[in-house]
């Protein structure tokens, strides 16, 4: 059977990497004080249309034998963002706010599958979400804890260094107001495109909403301000727009790049292409890439929100950040960069000497598994030689014979040592499989 684009599926050595960046990405956020949430797959059709231009995207779900009831159309969720404003609202009630969760699940997106775009993909998010209001040094927070996870994640798994660069959509919209254009969302939805279509692409699109060459240069100008320099402030002042939304964002996202630059400095920059296409973003947008593996585009990205979660006139405002899982993992895995050292959580095989003994050696494996040690028992009695062959095949560490009182055999470096399994204690370093570059062990 073909394999389905755009869905990854991992061998048992690549879903340990997954799931040790996931354990990492947990510890991290839990340490920041961010609990754990799940939310449903599907959400109405509607809900997921009316939140940007994405309509295209939205996997549409059916029964194959609908009745009436099936009224109201649904669809997979392609982010976390607005499965959790729909959560924040059913549960308002029971909630303790500035509510800061985080969540790791899967999303859906049907777009043209490519190297780190995926069509069904994971997803990190943490939110902070307010009552009626959230301090603007949340905004800093999540940027923090994202740039925080970055690091350990570079640090126990070798994924790279990161950038993050920062925009605001007052600022964006207040320069475009100051230029005379009535529909700023509609060009920031534009603008967001420049690094796939160039240039002349959005160039080209502006020309066709009736836009003029002298307004296109000054919203490709605007863009093209990039720096990590507290002089960003005078480049965008000497732009000449007068705007009081474009004075605001200003200095909402000069005082956001302080505080983020004092806790992360050279790694953030300011940079006005930045502008998150989604049309729920009301503040400050931001994205992280690789430093040294830009074509994977924007692994984390980001901003505030004031009215994705309202009800009548109560609003629930928020920041978060979403961090791309599959986007950042299945590349390094299909390479061969990251991976288990070994198939199999075991670390030790326990070998039978016969069928009519099974059972003793059945009572060796619970008593390791009661010590916290992870261990199998050979499928077959064959010769030792054949046992300790398919243990290694396995990429398992340790053999034992005999009973409860036997021994143990480190097949690795070849030293064997009397044992007991009640009280034997594994060596740390092999306990949990370890994540390895494999690429490394085939040069």
């Amino acid at each position: 059977m073909a394999a389905i684009s755009g869905f990854p599926e991992y061998l048992p050595a690549g879903r340990r990497v997954e799931q040790a960046a996931v354990a990492l990405l947990e510890s991290v956020f839990s340490l920041h004080g961010f609990s754990s949430i799940q939310t449903r797959s599907l959400e109405p059709l509607t809900e997921l249309a009316r939140k940007g231009d994405i309509t295209k995207e939205v996997y549409v779900v059916r029964r194959i034998h609908a009745d009436q009831s099936d009224r109201d159309e649904l669809g997979l969720h392609y982010d976390l963002t607005i499965p959790f404003a729909r959560y924040v609202l059913e549960n308002a009630g029971h909630l303790s706010f500035p509510f800061r969760r985080y969540q790791i699940q899967p999303a859906w997106r049907g777009e043209r599958p490519q190297e780190g775009r995926y069509r069904e993909f994971w997803q990190a998010d943490i939110d902070i979400v307010g009552d009626t209001n959230l301090a603007g040094h949340h905004d800093g927070e999540v940027i923090a804890v994202m740039l925080e996870a970055c690091a350990r994640l570079d640090q126990e798994l070798g994924i790279g260094a990161v950038r993050m660069r920062l925009n605001h959509r007052q600022l964006i919209q207040g320069y475009y107001e100051g230029l005379g254009l009535t529909d700023p969302l509609s060009i920031i939805q534009v603008v967001d495109k420049l690094d796939k279509i160039g240039a002349a692409g959005v160039t080209e699109i502006l020309d066709g909403q009736g836009i003029t060459a002298e307004v296109i240069a000054k919203i490709l100008r605007f863009a093209s301000i990039s720096s990590r320099a507290d002089s960003i402030e005078q480049d965008l002042r000497a732009l000449g727009v007068s705007n009081p939304r474009f004075d605001q964002g200003l200095t909402e996202l000069m005082a956001l790049f302080d505080q983020v630059n004092q806790q992360f400095p050279g790694q953030v920059l300011i940079d006005c292409q930045i502008s998150r296409g989604l049309d729920y973003y009301t503040g400050a947008v931001f994205e992280v890439a690789l430093v040294d593996n830009p074509q994977l585009g924007t692994i984390a990205a980001g901003g505030r929100y004031d009215s994705l979660a309202s009800q009548g006139k109560r609003r629930y405002p928020g920041v978060g950040i979403s961090f791309g899982l599959t986007r950042v993992l299945a590349p390094l895995i299909k390479r061969g960069h990251l991976q288990a050292d070994r198939q199999v959580p075991s670390v030790v095989m326990v070998l039978v000497d016969d069928e009519p003994t099974r059972a003793q050696a059945e009572a060796v494996a619970k008593a390791l598994r009661t010590n916290g040690i992870p261990c199998e028992v050979s499928p077959t009695a064959a010769k030792y030689g054949k046992q300790i062959q398919l243990a290694d095949r396995r990429g398992i560490p340790f053999v034992w014979f005999g009973g409860l009182e036997g021994q143990v055999k480190n097949i690795r470096s070849g030293d064997q040592v009397a044992a007991q399994a009640e009280d034997w204690i594994c060596p740390p370093e092999l306990l949990q499989p370890q994540i390895i570059d494999a690429t490394d062990l085939a040069s």
